[in-house]
């Protein structure tokens, strides 16, 4: 199916005492440009999480943004260096028989002491957070790919839409190309009978005029090669995947032989003609733009 570039999606996941969230935001972009946002404690993690996001993402830019938080009642632990605290006593001891001190040595005197108290903070393996932290990533890129999906449907539509206008208009240039010539063939017998008056016309010199003037403004070819370019967008559209560069490619083709039959073509109606393409592949223009 046909998937657009831009798109968000979020995802949660819940375990070893932590609340891990990921949200995914996507733009146009001519490549797949990853760029991610992550706590200081899940950086290693960086490389999987976007080779996962590349797996499932062909096109665009893809913002991630993770976070981490603490849900569970992994409270640090605090312990006491016994040994240390034996040693600071008998120092202290030893320090009031130097000085002649009465006053008992209290745990306030110790407490305070540098290296007394210990804080254990829990141990935290991000490694051993993949799981989780995939999960939730996995969550928001569906929640992605389904928001690409849907408005991919939606310009889907409103292309071909506008494609089949395209090939009405072409079908049109096409039955009016003859007449050009037929109507160049009467104005130009018509301009030579009114200077030249009662001298006779030269019908082979009329005839050879007018074959140099079909074959100049013959736009036969350009025609063909338009419905042809018309008929593989159709297919594009159809096929789905990551077809945007193959759509943008086809519009600039087909804006070359619109272009092409504007200039060999000197009518009015065609011109006429020639200008409502030209709207109509504008349109398409900013459209596939945010094309996959």
């Amino acid at each position: 199916m046909l998937k657009s570039m831009t798109g968000f999606g979020r995802g949660e996941s819940y375990g070893q005492g932590k609340k891990f969230t990921v949200e995914l935001k996507s733009v146009n972009h001519r490549f797949c440009e990853v760029v991610l946002r992550l706590p200081r404690n899940m950086v290693s993690l960086e490389d999987r999480a976007r080779r996962l996001i590349q797996s499932r993402i062909s096109r665009g830019r893809i913002d991630g943004y993770f976070s981490v938080e603490e849900c569970g009642e992994q409270s640090p632990v605090v312990k006491v260096d016994k040994a240390l605290a034996t040693s600071y006593y008998k120092a202290m001891e030893e320090l009031k028989v130097t000085l002649g001190l009465t006053d008992p040595v209290t745990i306030q005197h110790l407490i305070n002491l540098p290296g007394l108290l210990v804080v254990d903070e829990p141990v935290e393996d991000d490694d051993a957070w993949w799981p989780l932290v995939s999960e939730a990533l996995e969550q928001a890129l569906d929640g992605l790919v389904q928001m690409r999906l849907s408005e991919g449907s939606q310009l889907k539509v409103d292309l071909t839409r506008r494609l089949e206008r395209i090939a009405e208009l072409n079908e049109k240039i096409k039955a009016r190309a003859p007449q050009v010539v037929t109507e160049y063939h009467n104005r130009l017998t018509q301009r030579l009978q009114e200077w030249l008056r009662d001298t006779p016309l030269d019908q082979a010199r009329l005839a050879t005029e007018v074959a140099i003037f079909a074959e100049r403004s013959s736009i036969a070819e350009e025609v063909v090669r338009l419905a042809s370019h018309i008929t593989q967008f159709r297919d594009f559209l159809n096929e789905g995947g990551p077809v945007g560069r193959k759509l943008d490619f086809l519009i600039q083709e087909m804006n070359r032989e619109i272009n092409t039959i504007a200039s060999k073509a000197p009518d009015l109606e065609i011109s006429r003609v020639v200008v409502e393409v030209k709207s109509e592949l504008e349109k398409m223009r900013e459209q596939v733009q945010n094309i996959e």
